[in-house]
């Protein structure tokens, strides 16, 4: 069994990336813009995190704040600002947004070409039809995890757990795609599917994405499986001085003796959502940049 160590995948990622960001005579560095609406503290670190991790690696990382007043139009005209200011390159919008203001509204009006996160129907289209598109940051990680592992898909059962725009759903298209990596029989399960261990029994790799806690346990996986796990949870741990720990949709401590490569939580993939996300917006930069 090997742990997947994505932060030091992540640090790999974004070193390689920072050498040729030095390489590049450029007047201006990368830069990535970041929405958020209200306050959340959950948010704030994760966006706390983005701009320091910008900061370390020769990006610009700049946080648009607004009110959780704000209207849903007057959001729109900022976001159509950022797509029209040349020295943005990258645009994120931190999530949950209020009920007051449509995601996909908010989404769709970013431009395609700034969509660092690759929500956008246009690059999901691209993505789909395996031409060159902004893939969604967690989604990405993952490849890059099963590439740095030169872990084999081809001809593999893949089960993906959750069909969310974020990682199920745009997860089994990469899977199944004729490249590398890929080329798997992808299975799709979600919160309908009946006797899910069945398929989770059968699957060579398992990326899990359902947004339950420690959902598969040991007695559901076959030896020799690849788990991929993308949950995250804080539960209660009295043995902890923060009060809590963080665990994945995995329960890791029975997956994990059966499993050839498993992803920890957190550790794992969490790390390379960032890395990407700066990937997305450097490869946005030298667009904008030719």
């Amino acid at each position: 069994m090997k742990i997947i160590d994505g932060k030091s995948v992540s640090e790999h990622l974004l070193a390689d990336i920072s050498l040729k960001l030095q390489s590049q005579k450029k007047n201006r560095s990368p830069h990535l813009a970041i929405i958020m609406v209200g306050k959340h503290p959950a948010s704030e670190t994760y966006v706390n995190a983005k701009i320091k991790t910008c900061e370390k690696y020769g990006f610009k990382g700049t946080l648009y704040h607004f009110p959780e007043t704000i209207t849903e139009k007057k959001l729109l005209d900022e976001i159509q600002k950022l797509n029209d200011y040349h020295e943005v390159d990258g645009i994120i919008v931190q999530l949950p947004l209020p009920k007051h203001i449509s995601e996909n509204q908010v989404i769709e009006t970013i431009s395609p070409q700034k969509d660092v996160d690759g929500f956008h129907p246009v690059n999901i289209g691209k993505m789909a039809k395996n031409l060159p598109a902004l893939l969604p940051a967690t989604p990405g990680g993952i490849l890059e995890l099963l590439k740095f592992y030169q872990i084999e898909t081809a001809g593999k059962h893949c089960v993906v757990i959750g069909r969310s725009n974020i990682v199920g759903f745009p997860m089994s298209i990469l899977m199944g795609r004729n490249s590398y990596p890929g080329n798997c029989t992808v299975t799709m399960c979600h919160s309908k599917t009946q006797n899910l261990e069945f398929y989770t029994q059968n699957a060579d790799i398992i990326i899990a994405a359902a947004g339950q806690p420690e959902l598969i346990k040991g007695n559901m996986v076959k030896e020799g499986v690849v788990v991929i796990d993308v949950g995250i949870h804080r539960v209660p741990d009295k043995t902890k001085k923060s009060g809590f720990k963080l665990i994945g949709d995995v329960e890791f401590d029975t997956v994990a003796p059966k499993s050839s490569f498993i992803t920890p939580v957190p550790g794992g993939v969490g790390p390379m959502t960032i890395a990407v996300l700066l990937k997305n917006t450097f490869e946005t930069w030298l667009q904008s940049n030719k």
